[in-house]
């Protein structure tokens, strides 16, 4: 991928997509406001969710260890995996050990940020999404753009056409009607509900202390997926354990009107383990670190590991609303996937390191979190790691220790100050700096600068002795 600057602007120039994202954001950003005002104690609320949170971060070896030992006893097998690459390997070696070589997935940032659709393709495994707009990404050789909506890009129109090209069993003659492609989806999908001998799942929370998994999701096709199929295997980012039930009970009122606008959940599906009789006879779970305990490590960052994915900060965002979620180029899209992914895929690719700079730091997406994620300051602090460990950022490096050589010495700032003041004249007409030379052009290519002024605050001490003459 490209960095963010590239890639967002060709999305900013395509005027129907920003179109699309106008209108979804603003609408989802209004009924949230409303599910919100309804409560009178959601600043209650937001606190003990970050509390939870931060504690279990400050514990998490423990709660990963209560939480292995109480599925293990429920019947279930706990994996562990380090990165992407053996996540990947422990999910397709348990589908090739089942025989099958289908899949169906209930939508999952996890397996998406680890690509394990890509991975047990090339093992010749095919995974089907049934997650509506997971569906439509995935027949549209397309990918999410939005961690709730990840269709969010596309109109009806463009969903018809997906249909009718990629979807065999599509009606004939099938419109952009929200209720026939709703119907067209539904019978597509439920032939592979009812074949598919495996299933495979995120999970939004997990209870250690009975060792239970949380989906939480608006269709009902996930539960399809956790109930039908013989196997069950769920990955699942080491962070998303909560203590208790009553800890939980505290998410499930934050998620909902956070992220869909609604009360509750239309389906919380919760499975501990196997029962006998009922659902999936076998029960596996990945435990996925793939960099968030070297995330954990680092005190202003680690508080991004709270996120409930919830996608509020998307719908603030006024970045994200106008170059959508694919110019970040990581399946975690918008202010969160800024601080995010840079973290626990580490700022060495040119996306990673332009992502902390990929927002206005306006502080809408703080003020929106459910668990009181402070982004604008982990996004500082990103950029200063940016531009420390970089060698992408070298007019800024140069610039930051030039300035660092010129404070260090009265002579050398009152120096500096003499030669700002005289170059007004030169960059500062009218007032304003409206453009400068050279590669500091990028700074006034979107912004202007009030002119030095014409004598320093210094200089007017010495000349005035403090304003006594």
């Amino acid at each position: 991928m490209p960095s963010f600057p590239d890639a967002a602007r060709k999305a900013v120039a395509d005027t129907r997509l920003r179109r699309n994202l106008a209108h979804a954001t603003t609408t989802i950003r209004g009924r949230r406001a409303a599910a919100v005002a309804e409560l009178d104690d959601w600043a209650a609320l937001r606190e003990a969710g970050k509390q939870i949170k931060d504690h279990v971060l400050a514990n998490l070896g423990h709660y990963l260890r209560r939480l292995e030992e109480k599925v293990t006893e429920a019947g279930g097998t706990v994996h562990w995996a380090r990165d992407a690459a053996e996540a990947n390997r422990i999910v397709a070696g348990l589908v090739k050990a089942t025989g099958e070589r289908e899949v169906v997935k209930v939508k999952s940032m996890a397996t998406q940020e680890i690509g394990l659709n890509e991975a047990l393709a090339e093992e010749g495994i095919t995974a089907y999404e049934t997650d509506l707009a997971e569906l439509i990404v995935q027949l549209g050789h397309d990918r999410p753009s939005h961690i709730l909506v990840p269709a969010i890009h596309r109109n009806r129109s463009d969903i018809r056409d997906i249909f009718r090209r990629e979807m065999p069993d599509a009606p004939p003659g099938l419109s952009d009607s929200p209720t026939e492609l709703t119907a067209a989806a539904r019978a597509h999908l439920r032939a592979k509900f009812l074949s598919a001998k495996v299933g495979i799942s995120g999970a939004n929370f997990a209870v250690a202390d009975t060792g239970t998994l949380v989906v939480v999701e608006s269709e009902g096709n996930g539960r399809m997926c956790l109930t039908l199929p013989e196997t069950l295997i769920s990955v699942m980012g080491v962070e998303k354990i909560v203590p208790s039930w009553r800890d939980l009970e505290v998410f499930l009122q934050l998620l909902p009107r956070s992220s869909t606008a609604e009360r509750m959940n239309p389906y919380t599906s919760t499975w501990t383990g196997t029962s006998e009789g009922d659902g999936p006879r076998d029960f596996h779970l990945v435990l996925l670190d793939n960099g968030r305990v070297d995330t954990l490590e680092d005190e202003v960052g680690r508080q991004a590991l709270r996120c409930i994915r919830c996608s509020a900060c998307l719908n603030v965002c006024p970045v994200y609303s106008r170059a959508g979620g694919h110019a970040y180029g990581s399946p975690y899209p918008g202010p969160i996937g800024a601080i995010l992914s840079p973290q626990i895929r580490g700022i060495g690719s040119e996306v990673d390191a332009s992502l902390p700079y990929a927002s206005s730091l306006c502080g809408a997406c703080f003020e929106a979190c459910p668990v009181a994620i402070d982004i604008p300051e982990v996004l500082v602090h990103l950029r200063a790691r940016a531009v420390e460990g970089s060698h992408k950022h070298p007019i800024e490096r140069a610039t930051m220790g030039v300035a660092a050589w010129t404070l260090r010495s009265p002579a050398r700032l009152g120096l500096a100050q003499r030669a700002a003041s005289a170059s007004r004249w030169v960059v500062g007409r009218n007032g304003r700096i409206r453009r400068l030379p050279g590669p500091l052009k990028g700074w006034t290519d979107t912004r202007d600068a009030p002119a030095p002024p014409k004598e320093s605050f210094r200089a007017w001490w010495s000349r005035t002795g403090g304003g006594t003459k």
